[in-house]
């Protein structure tokens, strides 16, 4: 059982940037990665998502431009570099992996099995 752990997150003011982390405890080429992001009094969100094949990503409309899915197999590790911060970034966001084939589904949280715990994000005015 493949085990994820985020980090990266912090303050920052808007308009900045992050990166984050997704460090897997094993090797992690037989998922596809997602991250997803969740706010106070709101439904968990996708934000982005990455395949097997690392020329595959998607990202949601309202990150489109701005941040930037990555990974590297060889580290067993998933990033996701944040740019152009604002507020309403302001989440708990979470790495998660799939063993799906559809890249359809990548942008529902029901199609990953694995999750980390989390890490925060607040982005100030």
């Amino acid at each position: 059982q493949v085990q994820l752990v985020e980090s990266g997150g912090g303050l920052v003011q808007a308009g900045g940037s992050l990166r984050l982390s997704c460090a897997a405890s094993e090797r992690t080429f037989n998922y596809a990665m997602g991250w997803f992001r969740q706010a106070p009094g709101k439904e968990r969100e996708f934000v982005a998502a990455i395949g097997r094949n690392e020329a595959n990503r998607i990202y949601a409309d309202s990150v489109k431009g701005r941040f930037a899915i990555s990974r590297d197999n060889a580290k067993n590790t998933v990033y996701l570099e944040m740019n152009s911060l604002k507020p309403e970034d302001t989440a708990v966001y979470y790495c998660a992996a799939t063993s799906t084939l559809a890249t359809s589904r990548y942008i529902d949280y029901r199609s990953y099995g694995i999750w980390g715990q989390g890490t925060q994000v607040t982005v100030s005015s």
